[in-house]
């Protein structure tokens, strides 16, 4: 911040004789210097010249100061403003890492989820291409290996809940292009336009976060 230079301040200190000279008169608003006649604001000369010597000095002296303040206010000002500016850019970088930083212990496991759906996929195409009349107690290895498809396919779910990744199934709802990504569209009797009347294969959702769309067949308008 600017501050008085050490000249100004030494000029200062040596109008201080001059001004315990100056004597007011606070009833007529005017004043006198070392035993010069009395004037007030309105009749004071308007032209330095007229004045004395010490006088003209301590006018001029008088202005340089007022402008030196007027630079040193300006300054204080601009940084003041600089420095308000600082702390909101700062507050700004602080709520954008720690954005990151939840985002990051949210969806970092992002890549794995990605990974793992298709062996949810294969673990759902393996019970569904049981036949379901072969499972029976005359069968007992085909029947196990169902229970025991159907048991890893059913704690596999539970996994990708646990760490909020969700199943998108949305037959019978209506089309939303940011879950759902239409493979065709097809004529269907008493259904509204843009309803899923085919799901070819589930999505997934990692906290609200759609990291597969769900492929689906749309009713035409």
């Amino acid at each position: 911040m600017a501050t008085l230079s050490t000249r100004n301040l030494s000029k200062f200190a040596s109008l201080v004789p001059a001004l315990s000279r100056i004597v007011l008169r606070p009833s007529s608003g005017t004043c006198s210097v070392s035993g010069r006649r009395w004037f007030s604001s309105e009749e004071a000369p308007k032209n330095t010249e007229e004045l004395p010597e010490s006088e003209r000095k301590l006018v001029g002296e008088n202005a340089e100061l007022k402008k030196e303040l007027e630079a040193v206010t300006a300054k204080t000002k601009e940084l003041d403003d600089k420095y308000k500016r600082a702390l909101a850019d700062g507050e700004n970088l602080r709520r954008r890492l720690t954005k990151q930083i939840e985002d990051a212990k949210l969806f970092g496991i992002q890549g794995f989820c990605k990974d793992l759906l298709e062996v949810a996929d294969i673990l759902g195409h393996a019970t569904e291409a049981v036949p379901k009349e072969e499972i029976s107690d005359s069968n007992p290895h085909l029947k196990n290996l169902y229970e025991g498809l159907t048991m890893t396919k059913a704690q596999l779910n539970q996994v990708f809940k646990r760490h909020g990744l969700e199943q998108v199934n949305p037959l019978n709802e209506k089309f939303n292009p940011n879950l759902h990504e239409a493979l065709f569209q097809q004529e269907v009797q008493n259904v509204e336009p843009n309803t899923v009347v085919v799901v070819s294969k589930i999505g997934y959702k990692l906290h609200e976060r759609c990291i597969r769309p769900a492929l689906v067949g749309v009713s035409k308008g």
